[in-house]
C-alpha cells in the first residue's frame, strides 16, 4: 500500500493503518530498535510503542515521508527505553559504543545555556553531515543515526571493518575540528 493511503487510514482512524504500517515498515523499525537496544524482545516493544505514537500523532501530523517519520519515532522510543534500562543497570545494543565514540565531540550537562548550545550543536552537526561526501555521509548516518555495528556497515558497503573504523574516526575528527572552529567544543 502507498504511504499516502496509509497516512489517510490514520487520519480516518482506521485500525488497518497499523496493520499496513507493520507490514510495510515493521522490519525497518525493528532494525532501528534492535541496533539501539540489542535485545529483540525490547526492540519489539519499542516497535509496538512506535505504532501507538504514530496513531496518536496522526492527526494532527500528516507526514510526507512515512518511513522517516516512523524511523524517527522508533529511534526516540528506543533511546528512551535504553535510558530506562541503563538506569536499571542493564545494557546492550550499539548505544554504549556509539556514545563512547562521540564522547570527545559532544559533552552533556543541564541548564538553559546548555539547551541553547544543544540547538546550535544540532544545527552545526546537520550542516557538517550534509557537507560530507556521499559515502562518508552514509557510513556516518548508519553508525550514529541508525546505530548499526561496524561489521554490519562494512558488509553493507563492501568495506573491511578496518576501513569503516578508519572512516568513522576521520569523520569524527573532522566533526571535532568543525565544533572547535565554531566554539562549540
Amino acid at each position: 500500500m502507498e504511504d499516502a493511503k496509509i497516512v489517510e487510514l490514520y487520519w480516518q482512524r482506521e485500525e488497518q493503518a497499523i496493520e499496513e504500517t507493520a507490514t510495510k515498515y515493521g522490519g525497518y523499525c525493528r532494525g532501528i530498535a534492535y541496533n539501539v537496544l540489542g535485545d529483540s524482545g525490547e526492540a519489539e516493544e519499542s516497535v509496538n510503542d512506535t505504532w501507538l505514537d504514530a496513531w496518536n500523532s496522526m492527526p494532527p501530523h500528516r507526514p510526507s515521508i512515512l518511513s522517516t517519520f516512523l524511523g524517527k519515532i522508533t529511534r526516540r522510543v528506543s533511546i528512551d527505553r535504553w535510558r530506562r534500562k541503563q538506569a536499571e543497570k542493564r545494557g546492550g545494543g550499539q548505544m554504549p559504543a556509539v556514545l563512547d565514540e562521540l564522547e570527545d565531540c559532544v559533552a552533556a550537562e543541564g541548564g538553559v545555556e546548555q539547551a541553547v548550545e544543544q540547538n546550535l550543536l544540532a544545527q552545526t552537526v546537520n550542516r557538517f553531515v550534509l557537507a560530507l561526501p556521499e559515502m562518508e555521509q552514509r557510513v556516518f548516518l548508519c553508525r550514529y543515526w541508525y546505530m548499526e555495528g561496524v561489521g554490519v556497515i562494512a558488509h553493507r558497503f563492501g568495506f573491511t571493518e578496518s576501513k569503516v573504523k578508519s572512516m568513522l574516526y576521520r569523520t569524527r575528527e573532522k566533526l571535532r575540528a568543525q565544533l572547535m572552529k565554531e566554539g562549540l567544543l
